[in-house]
């Protein structure tokens, strides 16, 4: 099939479909308990100490952070769906554990097992095996948008399934859905034709240095730790001032409903403003700052339930801005060589920071109080908004991709010089072994058609 294709084989749909289920179902077990965990916590023995509670809700985060890079070059060695069962099996044995467990020390572990089962980087990877090169966004695509809608109805979910099955039927659900995940990947996804490292989406240990050095994607991956650090630290503080303020925690679902739906509505005019009107860095800038103004509003309207709810729809319709612009931010910065290796780095930093907020945001509570963990937010977002002004904005440019036949390193070499002297076209990466001509060109415009013919003749 030639690079003018324009839909997905019934074959990507199906596994594009099915993996996304999977990402989506997995998610769903590490989203589901935040609204209502440190409610339930903290009456379990162990459960007095707010630091234990915020350690036992970001525990997965350590460990997945950790494990999710060695899990993905695993399944280069081993295949992907073998290290995927593996750690579908690990989460599901975490998730059981937490459900029987009957203190806040188990609780824990069954986290970090939970944890334990890093298999994004292995879905990635799985999904670029099974798509071809053209149709690899689409895929990522709908991968991202599961993400996303899986968050939103988790925050609705969670606090209806605890008044009817408990914080233990609600660990046991996700355990029997990692189950359901296991029979996607041996009965729906497809078998790959063949298994190959992609380094748009896959780490390479050579490329980490280079990563590492980018000042531009480590600011991206501060502005990571600290969203996900706050948004684990909302969840801390937020469920204890809505029981104060007389929702306890089955009815808390009448305020995150509304907000989920609204900030989901509200998300789209400033993505759509920051790709298409090519103002990334200020929309990217305005929502950091939008995220403290609504943790100051939590502060100071604590009292209110109103209050508390408008100051959550202003977060997390910027919360939800950039968690969608920050991947984007990143691909445009990131050389092609090194795309995957940085966007393994800043998911393993994602999650780091899921860990290291909850953490400190319980370690705040215990020992200086809740209005503590507010203004740590609003500090850590003041601190980013001060790394995030020195960025360079990200240029207007889009990545394109096509399938190559096999040829040698000089005939790949050769194309690449030939696809970089065309007009629009900024960067290249032609990888014989991988057969990928990857561009980043111009959304203003570029010569597709002198593209497309230079790859058909290669």
């Amino acid at each position: 099939m030639s690079a003018l294709d324009s839909s997905m084989t019934p074959f990507e749909r199906r596994a594009s479909i099915g993996l996304a289920s999977i990402y989506g179902l997995r998610m769903l077990g590490l989203f589901i308990i935040l609204p209502i965990f440190a409610l339930y916590a903290e009456d379990l023995p162990g459960g007095e100490s707010h630091f234990l509670i915020g350690v036992a809700l970001g525990a997965y985060g350590l460990t997945q952070a950790i494990l999710q890079i060695p899990a993905g070059w695993l399944s280069d060695r081993y295949g992907r769906k073998p290290i995927i069962i593996i750690g579908l099996l690990l989460f599901a044995a975490g998730s059981f554990i937490a459900a029987t467990a009957d203190d806040i020390y188990w609780i824990i572990a069954g986290r970090v097992i939970q944890g334990a089962g890093a298999i994004n980087a292995a879905v990635m990877a799985l999904t670029a095996d099974l798509t071809r090169e053209e149709h690899r966004t689409k895929a990522m695509a709908m991968i991202g948008m599961t993400i996303g809608v899986t968050f939103s109805v988790s925050m609705v979910l969670s606090p209806i399934l605890y008044k009817h099955i408990g914080m233990s039927g609600i660990f046991t659900l996700t355990g029997v859905l990692a189950f359901v995940s296991i029979a996607l990947v041996l009965w729906f996804i497809p078998n790959p034709r063949i298994t190959r490292f992609h380094s748009d989406t896959e780490a390479n240990t050579s490329k980490l240095a280079e990563v590492l050095r980018n000042k531009d994607l480590l600011r991206m991956d501060f502005g990571v730790f600290t969203l996900h650090a706050i948004l684990m630290s909302v969840f801390m503080q937020v469920p204890f001032i809505l029981r104060a303020d007389g929702l306890d925690a089955q009815h808390q679902w009448q305020v995150y409903l509304p907000v989920m739906l609204i900030a989901f509505i509200l998300m789209v005019p400033p993505i759509i403003i920051a790709e298409k009107k090519a103002k990334l860095k200020q929309v990217f800038m305005f929502c950091i700052g939008l995220a403290a103004v609504a943790q100051l509003g939590i502060l100071f309207m604590q009292n209110s339930v109103w209050g508390v709810a408008i100051s959550l729809l202003v977060f997390f319709t910027a919360f939800n801005v950039l968690e969608a612009t920050q991947p984007s931010i990143v691909s445009k910065i990131a050389p092609l060589a090194a795309k995957g290796t940085a966007m393994g780095v800043f998911s393993s930093v994602q999650f780091f920071g899921a860990f290291f907020g909850s953490a400190m945001g319980g370690l705040l509570m215990q020992f200086f109080g809740g209005d503590a963990v507010l203004i740590f937010a609003v500090g850590m977002l003041l601190l980013w908004l001060a790394v995030a002004s020195s960025m360079q904005a990200p240029q207007a440019l889009m990545t394109k991709m096509y399938h190559l036949p096999e040829m040698d390193d000089v005939a790949a070499s050769a194309l690449q010089q030939s696809l970089a002297q065309l007009r629009g076209v900024r960067e290249v990466l032609v990888v014989g072994g991988e057969q990928i001509a990857c561009l980043k060109v111009e959304m203003g415009g570029f010569d597709e058609t002198a593209v497309e013919n230079l790859v058909k003749g290669a």
